[in-house]
């Protein structure tokens, strides 16, 4: 497949490798190219502005899909405007450019704890996060509402650190999926495992969904 992953950062870099790794042709969108240090003959690496919805536009023109792992940056005091903008612009974009499948590592805040209860309206959510997570379930919202895109949305699981690649993972929709210790977590690798296999399978088509240990 031609995918295009645009970011290369916490979560960006592990999907990058994994695309590669099964051999797709990847095309990775960023605003600092030097970012990216892998050399694959299947790598292209092109910089854009994702609020540039015509520039964006024209790098995503022939690719099979498109997979968003943009971040405004958590240390932004813009943050939540910022994504906002950031991602209805990919999604735009995306649009544009005539490609249908889009992808968006989204946040575990939108899952639900109990019906209508997402976690990051919880008074237990760390503050720190609160202003992204309300942002990426925001989005959420607003792309359940598209239909011109064979849109997915993946939550990661509660915990998201660095790790190590296993293939292994569960899958849940809008709830938390727990372990029998009642943890929630998943390594950054084998989240993009789960999104590579998204994008290959189409399961969860115009849906949420989430994956943990």
């Amino acid at each position: 497949m031609k995918i295009a992953v645009i970011g290369a950062g916490y979560t960006g870099t592990p999907v990058l490798n994994e695309a590669l790794s099964r051999g797709h042709q990847v095309t990775a969108i960023l605003r600092n190219p030097t970012k990216v240090t892998v050399q694959n003959a299947n790598l292209t690496v092109k910089s854009a502005d994702v609020n540039n919805v015509d520039e964006l536009a024209e790098l995503l023109k022939g690719q099979d899909a498109v997979i968003s792992t943009f971040n405004a940056g958590w240390g932004n005091p813009n943050l939540y405007a910022d994504f906002i903008k950031g991602s209805e612009s990919i999604q735009q974009a995306t649009k544009q450019a005539g490609v249908k499948r889009l992808l968006v590592i989204g946040g575990a805040g939108s899952l639900e704890i109990a019906p209508g209860v997402p976690l990051v309206d919880t008074p237990e959510f760390p503050a720190q996060w609160k202003e992204g997570a309300t942002a990426a379930r925001d989005y959420l919202n607003t792309l359940r509402k598209e239909t011109g895109l064979d849109w997915t949305f993946l939550s990661p699981a509660i915990n998201l650190h660095p790790g190590t690649r296993t293939g292994n993972y569960r899958i849940g929709t809008e709830n938390p999926v727990f372990n029998d210790k009642k943890e929630s977590e998943i390594s950054v690798e084998d989240l993009a495992v789960a999104l590579i296999d998204e994008t290959e399978k189409g399961q969860f088509v115009k849906k949420r969904f989430t994956v943990a240990y």
